[in-house]
């Protein structure tokens, strides 16, 4: 069953975000994962939250997914985000089709 990170990334520097931006996509694809969404335009329909970069990531299954995320590369990495930005991730099993 597929599995999903959704995140809500508050980026307050720019620059070292964007190092941790190239790193990523080679880490997700090692993983078997693949980009739904990479930022682009937002616009809350419902509710009062703020959305800012939205990403969602989609993996085959959720081992696969914390395969990644507690990934020794991954870790590194993610320093790098906790520094340059802010917000939520959240891991999402998928439904049957």
């Amino acid at each position: 069953m597929t599995a999903y990170i959704y995140g809500n990334i508050d980026i307050h520097d720019p620059v070292r975000y964007e190092q941790y931006r190239a790193q990523v996509p080679a880490l997700v694809a090692a993983h078997g994962g693949r980009y739904l969404v990479r930022g682009g335009a937002v616009e809350v329909l419902e509710g009062e939250g703020e959305a800012a970069r939205q990403v969602i990531l989609e993996f085959p299954d959720m081992a696969s997914l914390k395969a990644f995320y507690f990934s020794p590369e991954y870790t590194a990495v993610k320093a790098i985000r906790q520094q340059a930005a802010t917000g939520t991730l959240v891991a999402i099993e998928g439904v049957l089709p």
